[in-house]
């Protein structure tokens, strides 16, 4: 068997991601055909991973280190396998334990790399430059102004609506159970060719979240602009906005390569994660003379 090759990524600012990778570089170094290429501390300096070309990338954190070291990846993706340290982790499946325990899969390459939907926005200045962004999880136009602001949508160079309200996401399927899903959008599975549209806190009570395809062209104007409003990406890069700037996101020309290891699939996760575990029990008292309580059982 072709030895593995292993890029270890992790942030050396929180003491216990720092000791978790530490620790799980000694358990690797200990197994056989295993080559670590390189272990990065710093997620804003990254190895060069088109020279590097790894097998696999373990990325130890949350999601948003996951989504910070898909960027820099750049025009060449390379497959990632999240180590979860952070919250909820939808990216990041494996617990440092669980990494240790299941390696005898991913050294047997019992893993499915799974491409996922990656934007491309961009941001063009009103008689200024133009900036390119990379992306996982969203774009966001976001307000934090005390104003209203009205943002314009066009779809494929079709007019679709005026949002108004506190601004809006669009969001690929990973994104989705992200930002979007906190301001009432829908949850998309993760191998979706789909954008959504989500906006945040709309004046208008019918306007409501829209999915339209990954192979469409999302155009976003706005004519007037308070102060404080920001373009985000994916929570990490955030530019201020200005009257008449133009934004345009649309399919990247690469995708996202999450390695998935068998028993973590995308409802499983749910279920984990959102603790969809179903109708909630109940018990009622089965004492005479006792009224039945509706209490869950915890």
């Amino acid at each position: 068997m072709d030895t593995l090759r292993l890029i270890l990524v992790a942030r050396s600012d929180r003491p216990h991601v720092r000791q978790a990778c530490e620790n799980l570089e000694v358990f690797l170094r200990t197994q056989p055909g295993i080559e670590i290429l390189t272990v990065a501390y710093e997620l804003d300096d990254c190895p060069d991973f088109s020279t590097l070309r790894p097998d696999l990338t373990l990325v130890l954190g949350g999601d948003g280190a996951i989504l910070r070291v898909c960027r820099q990846m750049g025009a060449e993706q390379f497959p990632i396998l999240g180590v979860n340290l952070g919250r909820l982790g939808f990216l990041a499946d494996l617990s440092p334990a669980e990494c240790c325990t299941e390696f005898c899969k991913i050294l047997r390459r019992e893993y499915e790399i799974v491409e996922h939907l990656m934007f491309e926005c961009l941001l063009e200045r009103r008689g200024g430059p133009t900036r390119r962004f990379l992306g996982l999880n969203e774009v966001v136009v976001s307000n934090a102004s005390l104003h209203m602001i009205d943002i314009h949508l066009a779809i494929d160079g079709e007019p679709v609506t005026t949002y108004s309200g506190d601004g809006l996401i669009i969001s690929t399927p990973v994104g989705s159970t992200a930002h979007s899903m906190s301001a009432g959008g829908p949850i998309l599975r993760q191998d979706l060719q789909a954008f959504v549209v989500t906006p945040i806190c709309p004046h208008t009570l019918t306007v409501r979240p829209l999915v339209d395809r990954a192979e469409c062209t999302y155009t976003l104007s706005v004519a007037e602009l308070p102060d404080g409003v920001k373009l985000v990406i994916d929570g990490q890069e955030n530019e201020t906005l200005r009257s008449g700037d133009l934004i345009t996101v649309k399919r990247a020309p690469v995708s996202f390569k999450l390695a998935k290891i068998a028993g973590h699939g995308f409802y499983s996760t749910l279920h984990r994660k959102l603790g969809w575990g179903g109708q909630p029990r109940y018990r009622t008292s089965e004492l005479p003379g006792d009224t039945p309580t509706d209490e869950p059982v915890s």
